[in-house]
């Protein structure tokens, strides 16, 4: 198990700032089980959904950004895990850009790239190991979203979602899987025992000129309309 709990560059659970966030918190005083649901809590709702700089940023970046995605709140719970012992590993795949559709609108919806590179975090806890896909969306993003969408008694797809269940998706842990966006699964990469071995071999396939685009403007508006949604009364 210890290629399922080492250091590296992503998952810098060493740095200080790290260290005494889980001191703070006092996670290593709890029983195993509730120290993964816990922190897998703690990164669903106070790491609020939205788009990061980039897929591969540090654990550290994440936890001062605030917000996250799939890649980036995955990286994020790896290390807090890691951390307090923990042991866990990251399953690679891309989904279909569908269901960002919402978050994402017009012509930036219609030039982003049709695979949007995607991962979720697997975690071994009382020698099972469990998928945690939902922890993507914070509790305060999803009810809004659920109100928005309250007549929904089919498959969901958008707004950072794709589900068969908008009312009662499967996020919730409590030693089972936990999903939120992965009926839009369309490739499957495998499993890494870090994001740094994944981000090694796959990448968001999309161009210097779009990347660029992406990363000065069209996140920030994404970031806007998730909070718009997020902070409707």
């Amino acid at each position: 198990m210890n290629a399922y709990l080492k250091e590296t560059s992503i998952l810098n659970y060493s740095s200080p700032s790290i260290q005494s966030f889980i001191k703070s918190k006092n996670w290593l005083a709890l029983h195993p089980v509730e120290r993964v649901k816990t922190i897998y809590n703690f990164v669903r709702d106070d790491i609020q959904f939205g788009y990061n700089i980039s897929d591969d940023i540090s654990a550290t970046q994440v936890l001062q950004d605030g917000y996250g995605q799939c890649n980036t709140k995955a990286t994020l719970l790896m290390a807090l895990l890691r951390a307090v012992g923990i042991p866990n590993r990251i399953h690679g795949f891309t989904i279909d850009k569908a269901l960002q559709k919402g978050a994402i609108t017009g012509v930036w919806y219609l030039l982003s790239p049709k695979n949007i590179l995607h991962s979720w975090v697997e975690v071994f806890v009382e020698e099972k190991w469990y998928s945690m896909e939902g922890v993507i969306l914070d509790k305060a993003y999803l009810s809004q979203l659920q109100q928005k969408n309250q007549d929904c008694t089919t498959s969901f797809c958008g707004y950072g979602a794709y589900t068969d269940d908008l009312k009662n998706p499967p996020i919730e842990w409590n030693l089972n899987h936990t999903y939120i966006q992965d009926k839009g699964i369309n490739q499957d990469f495998g499993i890494f025992d870090t994001p740094d071995d994944f981000y090694a071999k796959h990448q968001q396939q999309i161009s210097f000129f779009k990347k660029f685009i992406f990363q000065k403007f069209v996140r920030n508006i994404m970031n806007k309309n998730v909070a718009t949604i997020r902070n409707r009364s």
